[in-house]
């Protein structure tokens, strides 16, 4: 689950690496000197968060390879905060009725000269699914996580059974298992100088 998460963090932030280069505002405006002009604000410019956001995925998708136990689960909390985020910045290009006047803020031209506004929504989509692709490895990091415990502590139950266990009932395995956990499957387990490696 855990190699599934860092394929989906990479494909999130690879998306968002897209999305921030992709067309998000045209505006076309006329100052009544010259000739009309088109800008166009691409999803860097209108949403200076998006690059940022790919880079936070991305150094997840790296820190998997290090992160285990309680850290996991703080690492797919702050994930899934960071996928309502984009799915924020994604969902606002359609939600906001006017944005004639922040259009024209980051495309530095004056709001009286505004003669025209289209929303380009490729960008939108690509971010809304990293959003969901990010959000999709958060809940993989967290079963990992929960998995991972009750591993362990079987582990640490059964350890204990073997070391404890007399070698007369023990069959070979486990008294090749008491050895490497440091136990004398041949002394008494309660004598001192069994724990001594």
């Amino acid at each position: 689950m855990i190699r599934v998460s860092q394929l989906v963090f990479l494909l999130g932030a690879a998306g968002l690496w897209i999305a921030a280069r992709l067309t998000w505002v045209q505006i076309s405006s006329f100052d009544g000197l010259g000739q009309p002009r088109t800008a166009a604000l691409t999803g860097a410019g209108w949403s200076s968060a998006l690059l940022p956001l790919a880079l936070l995925l991305a150094a997840a998708a790296i820190a998997l390879l290090a992160v285990r136990g309680w850290p996991l689960r703080v690492l797919a909390v702050l994930v899934a905060a960071a996928s309502a985020g984009m799915g924020y910045l994604a969902i606002s290009l359609w939600v906001v009725v006017d944005i004639a006047v922040r259009a024209a803020h980051l495309a530095e031209v004056p709001v009286a000269d505004l003669t025209g506004i289209q929303r380009h929504y490729g960008g939108a989509v690509v971010t809304l699914v990293a959003a969901v692709l990010a959000l999709f490895g958060a809940v993989l990091l967290m079963r990992a996580a929960k998995l991972a415990d009750p591993d362990a502590a079987r582990y640490t139950r059964r350890s204990q059974t073997v070391s404890e266990m007399p070698a007369t009932t023990m069959s070979e395995r486990m008294m090749w298992d008491a050895l490497d956990e440091g136990s004398d499957p041949t002394q008494d387990p309660a004598h001192p100088d069994n724990k001594g490696r």
